[in-house]
């Protein structure tokens, strides 16, 4: 696969583990994994995503909740 990101999208990399950090971080994998299950994101493979460039503020907080 390509390493650049589509139109619309950005190239995100996961971290390896969570911060325990409240909210969430944008890199953190569980959030980034919600973002792909609301449509937001594209899975890549185990740790690049291609997330898009407008993401709705109200989608995004749902994401980072704890």
């Amino acid at each position: 696969m390509s390493k650049k990101a589509t139109k619309g999208f950005k190239a995100v990399k996961a971290k390896r583990k969570c911060c325990k950090d409240k909210p969430r971080c944008q890199a953190c994998p569980l959030v980034l994994k919600r973002l792909a299950d609301a449509d937001l994101a594209v899975r890549l493979d185990l740790r690049r995503y291609e997330v898009a460039k407008k993401v709705p503020k109200p989608a995004l907080a749902a994401a980072r909740t704890r």
